[in-house]
């Protein structure tokens, strides 16, 4: 197992059906978005389907998907060749080449590898925020991942609409402030939003995240789901976060 890792790399435990991810805080680590997505992905997907998410970073959403599903296939995008190299340790680290698969590439000209019409869920969480928005992190991997410098949400519905199956649906994650914008574009490429859910960080603040379902040639017909809480009053998370964590409440 050590041979695996690099210098300044850890080895995380998902908690999930024994999975493990090599993380390196030099890059950009994963959060609760990510596990969140993960979730809500999982709520609506189950049986022999194949999964595309897209900007997949060190891998996580693949990982946690393959936990939580029963997924014929996981196929991780990512442009950044060093976290191409981490995520495909972390598959290897699992044994689980043959379920997940990860492609260095770019969803504006993802090749020949990824198939048209095929996949029945893609999945993203992206950058949040805009390239000419807020202070931009010293280090290219973090900036890239955290504002539309090499990809926006307009390059994920174009890759969605082309790559998605008819029905297929798109699960997303981003900031409440973006979402009337993402609507609007989703109903441009042809992609109906189904389901949003909320999350705010205690019931007193404002929601900071928002979880979006849209399906390929859907109808319309929007369903919000009830806000989910991540902390209490108490400043500890609620019971829903526990289990979607499958951590036990501390008495």
């Amino acid at each position: 197992m050590d041979n695996l890792l690099k210098k300044g790399e850890r080895i995380e435990d998902l908690g999930l059906e024994n999975l493990k991810i090599i993380q390196n805080p030099e890059y950009f680590c994963f959060g609760m978005d990510a596990v969140l997505l993960s979730w809500f992905v999982s709520k609506r997907t189950k049986g022999s389907i194949h999964i595309i998410d897209l900007g997949t970073g060190t891998g996580i959403i693949p990982l946690l998907l393959y936990g939580k599903t029963q997924a014929q296939s996981i196929t991780g995008l990512e442009i950044q060749e060093p976290l191409v190299e981490m995520a495909r340790r972390s598959v290897a680290l699992n044994r689980l080449s043959a379920q997940i698969k990860i492609i260095h590439g770019d969803i504006t000209k993802p090749g020949e590898e990824i198939i048209p019409n095929f996949y029945d869920v893609v999945v993203s969480n992206p950058p949040y925020m805009r390239a000419q928005a807020g202070l931009k992190n010293k280090q290219e991997t973090k900036t890239i991942s955290r504002h539309e410098i090499l990809c926006n949400i307009e390059d994920i519905l174009i890759f969605s609409k082309r790559m998605l199956k008819d029905r297929g649906r798109l699960f997303l994650v981003h900031r409440p402030e973006r979402l009337g914008d993402i609507i609007s574009l989703m109903r441009t490429y042809k992609i109906e939003v189904k389901h949003l859910q909320f999350v705010y960080p205690s019931i007193k603040k404002e929601a900071n995240l928002v979880l979006i379902e849209g399906r390929k040639s859907g109808r319309p017909g929007l369903k919000a789901d009830a806000p989910l809480i991540v902390y209490n009053e108490e400043g500890q998370y609620t019971q829903e976060i526990y289990d979607i964590y499958g951590m036990t409440k501390p008495e």
